[in-house]
């Protein structure tokens, strides 16, 4: 705190220094004050001012500790927007913009010191040139460490899995009675959740893996041509691809039930406990694999699901894992590091949706290196929402037939305009109109700033539906809330009530939790939600809130998400102009910088 005043930074970031650089943080900031800007919410600007605090006419410009914190601050930034890596062009821009007066030296300086990882690839799509004297095209980038490591150990994962799985046969299938499951000890069937008496638990059991034959009949026996094709490719290779809509689902219902059946130890994951029981309910009536179904971060937090093996993977054969974009490379990394070998993973997910809120576009990249199957489901999603979210996704928008009013645009001048008909629709006009209610409605916007961002649409939904002081940090009971314990996972819920221990909260699924103060300082009302915030999710009810101030950043991807988080009705509020139109046929999606896909090629 007294090295942070004495530079004239708030001493409210001691905690924060001490968490990121530890005890050393006090004798670190005096030598090198611009390590400031690893602390979070910190920028450039202030971070000179400190360092002109502490060292008075020696921070200059071009100091060498200067440029080894703001190239790092630049990668992280370049993160927070999606990209795992940088071109080194980028980045010298970058500094150039912040006033660094030899930016070459600097990006060689903090490469030499391990800060920064820097690589040279072949640019994606451009292959080599058939001229063996010449060489290919090549662009340098550079990373953080931490996501480089992330990619190629999210690269190495996917190779040691799919190089590592070995299809059964039918004949030790049949020796096994069909059942699939057999002792690791003494190859005798038994109940693999039963231990032998008096011997202490039991050895995990290993199922013996099913023949083609019985994979044939399963798939023969999965009920559309989508499911058979899934269910075939799942039994052929290690890593699976699945892409579809929401009623592609369905398929791997199918899958889950066909694989448990089997005597494999199968579990989906989904991102949202909603995602989770909307699985469940699509399983055949009775099916025993119905509770083999949990949230990943249940799974991989070991709060649900099989568990973990002696070896510390996950005690399971084939993993299904639902919303698959929605992985940025950590996470995914992670999960990889999680699996046996020999695992079967089948990674599923709608490719035009939003991809992670972290950095990286794990599943788009994979299905663009082509190193394993991909099925395409061809269930299309019904309904007049389900025609305009598909006609979206291939750049086209269309008039859609709403005889029941399932689509409802409502042009408005302005962003003022907006926020009042997006709240007059969620408080009044759809619980009269369709009998759905308010708390089943959710109002999306592009962002949280603007005049029709959340913030503003979420102080007009509180004042017209519960309005209150705000005593208890901003909240009142009744509060329409969003939690988020991680990057990318969001939480809807209400408040309860308030009191000494901290904001008492129910979440969708009927959970209660408590937040401590400073975790309830990062709570934010949630009538309104970003499309990032809502992915995972669906609504009986959406309205889709387009401001003019929004209108440079829509994509098809953003539409696409938004309007799909619809079951039954969707309301546009539409104050962008021609935008709208332009984003759905020119803007696919915001451009991220990342190296899966190469890596992937180069193992």
């Amino acid at each position: 705190a007294e090295v942070l005043t004495a530079g004239g930074a708030p001493a409210a970031l001691a905690p924060a220094a001490l968490a990121e650089l530890g005890e050393g943080a006090d004798p670190l900031l005096r030598e090198d004050p611009w390590a400031v800007l690893t602390l979070p919410g910190v920028r450039p600007e202030q971070a000179d001012g400190f360092a002109r605090g502490l060292l008075g006419a020696g921070a200059g410009p071009g100091d060498p500790r200067r440029a080894q914190a703001l190239v790092p601050w630049l990668l992280e930034q370049a993160a927070l927007r999606g990209h795992s890596a940088q071109e080194i062009g980028e980045v010298a821009t970058g500094l150039e913009r912040l006033g660094l007066p030899d930016p070459a030296t600097a990006l060689q300086a903090v490469v030499t010191d391990g800060r920064v990882m820097a690589f040279q690839e072949e640019l994606p799509g451009r292959p080599g040139a058939n001229d063996e004297d010449e060489e290919p095209p090549t662009r340098t980038v550079l990373a953080l460490e931490r996501l480089a490591l992330a990619e190629e150990s999210l690269a190495d994962g996917l190779v040691r899995v799919l190089s590592t799985f070995a299809p059964g046969s039918d004949e030790e299938y049949e020796a096994a009675g069909g059942a699939g499951v057999q002792d690791s000890d003494d190859g005798e069937d038994e109940d693999e959740d039963e231990p032998a008496e008096d011997e202490g638990p039991a050895a995990p059991a290993v199922p013996v893996q099913p023949g083609p034959t019985a994979w044939e009949e399963a798939a023969d026996a999965a009920g559309s041509s989508s499911a058979t094709a899934l269910v075939r490719a799942a039994a052929e290779s290690g890593v699976v691809l699945h892409t579809g809509g929401e009623a592609a689902r369905a398929e791997l219902a199918a899958l889950l039930h066909t694989a448990h059946g089997l005597g494999l130890r199968t579990w989906a994951a989904t991102w949202t406990e909603q995602g989770r029981d909307s699985l469940r309910a699509m399983l055949p009536e009775g099916s025993a694999a119905t509770d083999r179904v949990a949230t990943l971060s249940g799974l991989l937090a070991g709060t649900a699901g099989p568990g973990r093996a002696e070896d510390g993977t996950l005690a399971l054969d084939v993993l299904l894992v639902l919303d698959a974009p929605l992985l940025d490379v950590e996470l995914a990394a992670t999960l990889l590091e999680a699996l046996a070998d020999g695992t079967r993973l089948v990674l599923s997910g709608d490719p035009g949706q939003l991809w992670s809120a972290g950095p990286g576009r794990f599943f788009a990249d994979l299905l663009a290196a082509k190193v394993c199957p991909a099925v395409a489901s061809r269930t299309p999603d019904f309904g007049p929402i389900g025609e305009l979210v598909s006609g979206i996704g291939i750049g086209e928008l269309s008039t859609v037939e709403a005889p029941d009013k399932e689509v409802v645009i409502l042009a408005v001048k302005d962003a003022g305009e907006a926020v009042h008909r997006a709240v007059q629709l969620l408080a009044d006009s759809i619980p009269r109109a369709l009998s759905i209610p308010s708390e089943q409605t959710v109002l999306i916007a592009p962002g949280h700033g603007g005049d029709a961002g959340t913030r503003a649409l979420n102080a007009a939904a509180k004042a017209r539906l519960n309005p209150g002081p705000g005593r208890f940090g901003g909240f009142d009971p009744g509060d329409r809330v969003v939690h988020s314990p991680a990057l990318g996972l969001t939480l809807p819920g209400r408040v309860l009530d308030g009191d000494a221990t901290g904001l008492h909260l129910e979440l969708a699924d009927g959970e209660r939790i408590t937040l401590t103060p400073a975790q309830a300082g990062r709570l934010r009302h949630g009538w309104a939600v970003t499309a990032h915030q809502a992915v995972g999710r669906r609504w009986p009810a959406v309205v889709a809130v387009l401001p003019q101030d929004a209108a440079a950043g829509l994509t098809r991807q953003w539409l696409y998400t938004a309007f799909g988080r619809a079951e039954s009705h969707l309301s546009v509020v539409h104050a962008a102009g021609p935008a709208l139109a332009q984003a759905v046929a020119e803007r696919p999606a915001q451009p991220r910088t990342t190296r899966l896909r190469a890596v992937l090629t180069e193992q």
